[in-house]
């Protein structure tokens, strides 16, 4: 267990910044995702914490030890990649001590490390098998051990999910953040899947063009985006233009073209001036259809498009040009198409107003 620091790194690819000046700091046993589009940067930042990379400029510390330049197999790293690269002329526990016996340990605490290490992720039973004999779950798990045996001072996940079914990636998003709980290992994890990050993360970072837009907690990321990039790319949003009628205390009243609206400002340290030009962030579940309006972000209107899921449904609410789209859980509104006294509102706690 060891705290990562990052401090403006630099990694270019010829005329392309991968890395734009990147700071950072994960704590000691934290589970970090890096989230993103592709070609954002999260796995050129992993490499470079894994040494793959060596950066044009910055630097890379585990605790108080400067990393930048120190080769891969000295970092004590454990690497999981997309691929889980494991040989297909080796059993499965040949394949977990390979890395022990290139540091010159004996055969028989190689041994005893590489069958606790498959026990670890439930896969002691599978120990003489060759990987093309297990599932891709399996396959995932003997190359966990892989990583884990080594006994890494941090664990480097690259994608480690992607090649599963959904049923398998929902079973082993629990597993590895048990794995790396149990170990007690600070985890950076890479993937573009907002659901995977925000369901097992400890924080994560946003990136995008090789930097870093927002750092937080699950929460603090979905419910206060600071901009429209972040609130687009995790979750579902409604975007609504406005202007600020005033401003203060954390919150905004603000014009737009479904009449008033007050919310939660996303900085509330960047007070807007009065007329400034805003973005509204209003996400589909927080909206509410109702019969009756509250006194206040309550919008007259009726459904259009509906799209059932059992346990949801997913309106396009249309309010004169403008239309939301809403999620309702337990569906009460489905059949409710027609003119009507029908509002869509939202708690001022769950509208976040966005500078622009």
């Amino acid at each position: 267990m060891v705290p990562i620091t990052v401090e403006h790194l630099v990694k270019q690819f010829g005329e392309t910044r991968a890395l734009d000046n990147i700071d950072l700091e994960i704590g000691a046993g934290e589970l970090f995702f890096l989230l993103g589009p592709s070609g954002c940067g999260k796995t050129t930042l992993l490499r470079s914490l894994a040494g793959f990379y060596v950066p044009e400029e910055g630097t890379i510390r585990f605790g108080d030890t400067d990393v930048t330049r120190t080769p891969p197999h000295k970092r004590r790293t454990g690497m999981m990649f997309q691929s889980y690269a494991l040989w297909p002329h080796m059993s499965v526990l040949e394949n977990v001590a390979f890395g022990l016996e290139q540091q010159k340990i004996s055969k028989a605490e190689v041994a005893k490390r590489a069958k606790e290490a498959l026990e670890s992720v439930q896969m002691g039973a599978y120990a003489e098998r060759k990987p093309n004999q297990l599932s891709g779950g399996q396959q995932q798990r003997v190359a966990l051990a892989r990583a884990l045996v080594v006994r890494p001072r941090c664990l480097l996940l690259d994608e480690p999910l992607s090649n599963l079914d959904a049923k398998l990636r929902l079973e082993m998003r629990q597993e590895i953040r048990r794995i790396c709980k149990e170990f007690d290992l600070t985890t950076v994890y890479v993937t573009h899947d907002q659901k995977e990050a925000l369901s097992i993360a400890d924080r994560m970072a946003v990136l995008d063009n090789g930097r870093i837009l927002q750092v937080g907690t699950p929460a603090e990321v979905y419910k206060r985006p600071n901009s429209k990039f972040v609130s687009s790319f995790i979750g579902e949003a409604n975007f609504v233009p406005g202007k600020v009628i005033r401003a203060g205390g954390g919150e905004a009243l603000v014009d737009t073209g479904l009449g008033e609206i007050r919310g939660s400002l996303s900085d509330p340290a960047e007070i807007p001036a009065d007329g400034a030009d805003v973005t509204v962030l209003l996400r589909p579940e927080t909206l509410t259809i109702s019969q009756m309006a509250p006194d206040e972000n309550a919008f007259a209107g009726k459904i259009g498009d509906a799209v059932y899921y059992g346990e949801v449904a997913h309106y396009d609410f249309a309010i004169g040009e403008h239309v939301l789209n809403i999620s309702e859980l337990n569906p009460r509104h489905l059949g409710t198409r027609g003119p009507g006294n029908l509002f869509a509102w939202a708690d001022p706690e769950d509208v976040v107003i966005l500078n622009r």
